[in-house]
């Protein structure tokens, strides 16, 4: 199975972190948050990736048509007949990238239309190139395949972001959590699973939102189930969520490392 990551917005509201660089190209560490994303697909199973570029694509292309020479010793050789030597290996050995120009303004939905011919007939994963998560995508597969729908989104339960307090009757307080989360509802985790009947969802307009006509048509006909997803999971937002991550990251209690 193939993986969808739409990496192609403008990330508006994380700009004071970096003008240069698309969203999905912040760092976490020492890697791109794209980067820890292909890294949890590739821990169940799944290396073939399709990259949906819009804004600041070449800033994508460059990282991963460079990737070998950036994370292996080489050896380069000047001059006529020259060229370059790559020694050694890297975890990431084997994965397959399709770097797709789906366009700079397009939306959600288009883009997806955009990428068909590199997802084929076949059922296909979703999601954006800005939130980690330590979610079983084995599992979400599984619950996909058993429900026989078109479409599948993971429920996840979004962080607070201000600390909760729990106080008596007289108003002394019994707890305190920094980082509750939500326990009531759920939120869409932007983890899917489509079957190829979703592009029959689609039409060719460039500004076609996936998350609302189609979504909503999917809901009316019966074809979206959510799986839900009680672990950790964060987008990358804002500077503050930039912050956490790489907080996260650096002390070596990254939830979503399940590799």
């Amino acid at each position: 199975m193939k993986a969808v990551i739409l990496c192609g917005g403008y990330g508006t509201r994380i700009r004071d972190v970096s003008e240069a660089l698309p969203k999905p190209m912040l760092p976490i560490g020492d890697r791109p948050i794209l980067w820890h994303i292909m890294k949890g697909y590739a821990a169940h199973g799944i290396t073939e990736f399709v990259l949906c570029l819009g804004h600041l694509g070449h800033k994508i292309r460059e990282y991963f048509l460079n990737y070998e020479t950036n994370t292996c010793d080489c050896t380069v050789t000047l001059g006529d007949g020259g060229g370059i030597t790559v020694h050694g290996g890297h975890a990431e050995s084997g994965w397959k990238i399709s770097l797709v120009d789906t366009g700079l303004g397009t939306m959600t939905g288009g883009r997806v239309r955009r990428v068909r011919p590199y997802v084929g007939d076949e059922p296909f994963c979703l999601t954006y190139g800005d939130g980690v998560t330590d979610l079983d995508i084995g599992a979400l597969i599984a619950f996909h395949n058993r429900h026989g729908r078109l479409a599948t989104v993971t429920g996840v339960r979004p962080p607070g972001r201000f600390g909760e307090l729990t106080l008596s009757a007289e108003g002394r307080a019994t707890g305190f959590n920094e980082k509750p989360q939500v326990s009531e509802g759920r939120i869409s985790g932007g983890f899917f699973v489509f079957g190829p009947g979703v592009f029959d969802y689609l039409d060719d307009r460039d500004s076609l939102v996936l998350e609302e006509e189609p979504m909503k048509r999917l809901v009316q006909d019966g074809e979206l189930m959510v799986h839900a997803h009680d672990g950790f999971w964060q987008c990358m937002d804002t500077p503050r969520d930039n912050t956490l991550l790489t907080e996260l990251w650096a002390s070596g209690r990254a939830p979503w490392k399940i590799w």
